[in-house]
């Protein structure tokens, strides 16, 4: 599968991650201590959804957009404000033109004491992710491989924070790269927060990758402290589409699988592709 982001930017997959990082990054906040979030396949940072790549495939309009019009219970409008407050903030009012990436969302979650560090190698995107983090003393973009990166840049000096792992899967050996990455920088950093995307369209690769970062988890004392959750909104296509994905938080905040389940229950009709979503939601005990 080729992920090029613009063409996808603010679709379900992109909804379901950013609920969840905003989630997370509220957690964090919670303590004054800083941390650190490391964005190991940034992107460019902020897509434009009136240009051609976004206008093609017209992803975001059953996604974001659909999420923007949403009817929503109270208790789960304020769990999403956070986020939706985020987006809202690059467009103009009553307006959706712009969607922005993850090292733009955890940016404006950043307290004057918490860093990012933002890695992206394909020039174009990097170039634009730079202008959109010019002069920016906390949010640092750097030209490093991601699978690189993740072990190079933990443990930080913060000592809390997340790790974001969000590949292109642009190659055919990225579920293997995903795990073997995640093994090497969770070993270096065995307490810090660990969000791990997927397409999921192999039901066999994403068990696997499954299993093999349960064990990884396991073997470093982070035994039963994985969450797995996978979003889908429709029935695997045949032509390629992306209709389900997922993601692995291993040392997940511990409020995260209740706010998920107030949340994700009322995003299965929104988003759903002719017809209603369903979730997945395997969750440590707390």
């Amino acid at each position: 599968m080729n992920y090029r982001h613009a063409f996808h930017a603010g679709n379900f997959a992109d909804v379901i991650k950013h609920i969840v990082l905003v989630r997370i990054l509220l957690y964090l906040q919670e303590k004054p201590a800083a941390f650190r979030v490391i964005d190991s396949h940034a992107g460019a940072g902020r897509y434009d959804l009136t240009g051609a790549e976004a206008q093609r495939g017209g992803e975001w309009l059953t996604g974001i957009a659909r999420l923007y019009q949403a009817r929503l219970s109270p208790a789960v409008q304020e769990l999403l404000a956070p986020y939706l407050d985020i987006v809202r903030a690059f467009n103009p009012p009553g307006k959706l033109e712009t969607y922005p990436g993850s090292p733009l969302i955890a940016r404006a979650l950043l307290r004057p004491q918490d860093r990012l560090v933002a890695c992206e190698v394909e020039p174009n995107a990097r170039k634009q992710l730079i202008a959109a983090l010019r002069r920016d003393e906390q949010g640092r973009v750097v030209d490093l491989d991601g699978w690189t990166a993740i072990g190079a840049f933990v443990p930080p000096k913060e000592r809390r924070g997340l790790v974001l792992v969000d590949p292109p899967f642009e190659a055919s050996d990225e579920f293997s790269r995903l795990a073997t990455g995640f093994a090497t920088a969770f070993a270096r950093w065995p307490t810090g927060i660990f969000a791990l995307w997927y397409p999921a369209k192999d039901r066999r690769a994403t068990d696997a990758l499954a299993a093999a970062v349960a064990d990884t988890a396991a073997a470093n004392g982070a035994a039963g402290k994985m969450m797995r959750l996978e979003f889908s909104v429709a029935p695997q296509s045949s032509d390629g589409r992306l209709t389900s994905a997922g993601l692995l938080i291993v040392n997940p905040p511990y409020i995260l699988a209740g706010d998920l389940k107030r949340i994700l229950p009322e995003l299965e009709k929104p988003l759903g592709q002719g017809g209603a979503a369903r979730f997945r939601l395997d969750a440590p005990k707390v």
